[in-house]
């Protein structure tokens, strides 16, 4: 495209570069995440509904996108935001560039902007709103001005699927199948399917608004509840149906799905000032005192203060302290801020899958 483009924030401020991917304008709350490599993945990640991606890494797209490394059916991010976009990748399995894989969904990028002035930006003054434009940047500050902050709308409802299924591997595995795993869809990445059904596990995922009733009808061993987009405030309707399964069968909760087990449990959430997003966050579990390191992509988290009874903090952020991990003294329950399924990442934190068979299998006897 190599045309003059804008990212506007919702501070005033205009960074000018160069467009690629689709000519379009791309609203959403600006983020910034430090992974140095996984490009495709936080594309097609649905966590990032209603949101701006500024990658820090400074040369992204060497390696092309492949059919093997989606994280949802399409594109989720709003625009994308990058020092420099490679034009010509180098790998055995690409199929397109990067500007060819945005233009094919109607996603702006912007390229030649300083990406670390941006990151500094969003991590003295907090995330924000922002625009990417080849339009008007004054007429993009106004429409910022006319729109609802983030916080303010449920974007689980635009990520989450239609109706069930099952997932199926296409011969990626062969195992049998030893547990009937239910996957709450909030915005969930292939990868915690991918887990769970190398596991054992016969994986049937289902939408977010799904009710508890229907939900134990299927008779599960254990049901997981996904990561996903915004604030657990505006997710009432998933938190009441949480609250009736709590309890009747093991359940695991990543990310969002942390947030709203503990909303359900009478636990509150904050907003981050700009958030955990990078495969490279220090995480302390408390029962042994290691440290692992992980893969993170959330805004929000869990307040330690006046945790309901029974419910206690079992992994926390090095960096900030916050809570990245939950049990439950008596229910079989536990949860994390995390992404164990993190593709691509550090792979320190799959064994939370085994534990959650083992919860399961302990639980049926």
């Amino acid at each position: 495209m190599h045309k003059p483009a804008y990212l506007v924030l919702e501070d005033g401020s205009v960074h000018e570069g160069i467009g690629f991917g689709a000519e379009a304008d791309g609203l959403g709350e600006v983020v910034f995440n430090t992974s140095m490599t996984g490009y495709q993945e936080v594309l097609t990640d649905p966590s990032y509904a209603g949101q701006i991606v500024t990658l820090t890494y400074p040369l992204v797209g060497n390696y092309g996108i492949n059919p093997q490394d989606y994280e949802s059916a399409r594109i989720q991010v709003g625009g994308l935001i990058v020092r420099e976009q490679c034009e010509l990748p180098s790998h055995g399995r690409s199929e397109q560039t990067l500007h060819e894989f945005l233009a094919s969904q109607g996603i702006p990028g912007i390229s030649d902007v300083d990406t670390r002035a941006i990151t500094r930006r969003l991590r003295s003054q907090g995330v924000m709103l922002g625009v990417i434009t080849t339009g008007d940047p004054d007429a993009a500050l106004r429409r910022l001005h006319d729109s609802p902050a983030y916080g303010d709308r449920d974007y689980v409802a635009t990520v989450t699927t239609a109706e069930n299924y099952d997932w199926e591997t296409n011969g990626e595995d062969d195992v049998d199948y030893k547990h009937g795993i239910l996957v709450t869809d909030c915005g969930l990445k292939y990868n915690i399917l991918r887990q769970l059904r190398r596991r054992g596990c016969q994986v049937t995922v289902v939408p977010a608004a799904t009710s508890a009733e229907q939900l134990l009808a299927m008779k599960p061993s254990g049901i997981m509840f996904s990561p996903g987009p915004g604030d657990p405030e505006q997710l009432d309707y998933v938190v009441e149906n949480t609250k009736k399964i709590l309890g009747q069968v093991p359940v695991m909760g990543i990310c969002l799905g942390q947030q709203v087990v503990a909303r359900a449990l009478g636990a509150t959430t904050f907003k981050l000032k700009f958030g955990h997003r990078g495969g490279n966050h220090p995480v302390k579990d408390l029962s042994d005192g290691r440290v692992y390191i992980t893969a993170q992509n959330h805004g929000y988290a869990v307040s330690p203060e006046k945790l309901p009874s029974g419910l206690e903090v079992s992994h926390i952020n090095l960096n900030d302290q916050t809570v990245e991990g939950l049990r439950h003294k008596d229910m079989p329950l536990f949860t994390i801020q995390y992404h164990s399924e993190a593709s691509p990442g550090p792979k320190d934190n799959e064994y939370m899958f085994d534990q959650f068979i083992a919860m399961v299998e302990d639980f049926w006897g």
